[in-house]
């Protein structure tokens, strides 16, 4: 059981309405449920809705009635047209002293769009996705990026706290869906030449899990190794993450890299990679089976006993903080 936290700056009084009760918006609503929020939630899936109204959530049918009725909306949506359907069924009842939070990994030119419009109305936007993993919004400790001016960020810091651990405040408002879009590139990459490497070691003759100590100990580590390797070796490959959320992900960072004028070379190989992956697999295939077309190629069996079949946070949940990036104060 998690311990909920105290926040000073908190208003008990503050309505949430929370869009989007999947593998990241349903832990994220459930932090804000378990610590005491008044929540209210919307999701496509009737199931998920009646779980968080038996734990003390109330439902809304309607994402224009939810913006009437809350002060903060919050959307964690799985595709920026997902976003702009809800969002626009939303803006006649946007007025001062509302607030958007799009918590869904988006395309910076969309959100930018979308927060101008609930700007205009009197309301405030916010893009503020996650990084860390489902594991870590499960228990509050999850990473968010916040993109706004800074006024509005001070109003949304003591909520963002209340659902994860850090959290940066990036600049204007669309700034958060650029650096989160390349950290999930920077994921994605390091994924495959984990897939890479532990293919080639185990061609070689090496154990599998001497392999992922060695890993793990040395100046090849990562985050991703030390979490989705594990999944991949146990065989479950369930990291909560599907190829084509993926695909949508490192899509929009080549987009940012196409508009900027970099040409960049690794990109567009990772791009086909899980082209072939999805036409081989489907699209909602967790993404950590993409190893399975190295497996497929060599005939060999990447799996090793011991490891879990999916990530759980055992840090215990600990009260938020800004993280002020080096050279201001």
């Amino acid at each position: 059981m998690y311990l909920a936290r105290l926040h000073a700056a908190k208003d008990e009084n503050v309505k949430i309405g929370f869009i989007g009760l999947g593998n990241v918006g349903g832990k994220l609503a459930g932090s804000l449920l378990r610590n005491g929020r008044d929540l209210t939630v919307l999701d496509l899936d009737p199931d998920r809705v009646a779980d968080f109204v038996a734990r003390g959530a109330k439902a809304s049918d309607d994402a224009s009635d939810l913006m009437q009725g809350c002060d903060i909306v919050i959307t964690c949506l799985p595709s920026p047209a997902a976003s702009a359907a809800v969002v626009g069924q939303m803006l006649e009842h946007v007025r001062p002293g509302k607030i958007w939070l799009e918590m869904s990994t988006t395309d910076e030119a969309e959100v930018k769009r979308l927060g101008a419009e609930v700007i205009a109305r009197g309301g405030a936007a916010v893009d503020c996705p996650v990084s860390g993993g489902c594991h870590r919004a499960d228990t509050g400790n999850i990473s968010i990026f916040a993109g706004c001016d800074r006024a509005t960020f001070e109003r949304v810091l003591p909520l963002l706290t209340t659902m994860g651990r850090r959290v940066l405040h990036t600049g204007p408002l669309g700034s958060a869906s650029v650096l989160k879009v390349m950290t999930n590139y920077l994921a994605t990459a390091n994924l495959l030449t984990c897939c890479e490497a532990l293919v080639t070691m185990k061609a070689a003759g090496l154990d599998l899990a001497t392999t992922y100590e060695a890993i793990k100990i040395s100046s090849g580590t990562s985050f991703v190794h030390e979490t989705e390797s594990q999944v991949i070796l146990n065989g479950s490959r369930d990291i909560s993450f599907t190829m084509d959320l993926v695909k949508k992900d490192i899509g929009l960072f080549q987009a940012i890299a196409d508009r900027a004028g970099v040409p960049l070379e690794i990109s567009p190989l990772m791009v086909e990679i899980f082209n072939d992956g999805i036409a081989r697999y489907g699209d909602r295939a967790q993404s950590d089976d993409i190893i399975r077309r190295l497996e497929e190629a060599t005939g060999l069996d990447i799996t090793a006993p011991g490891f879990p079949a999916e990530m759980v946070d055992d840090e215990p949940e600990e009260p938020g903080y800004e993280v002020v990036p080096r050279g201001r104060s």
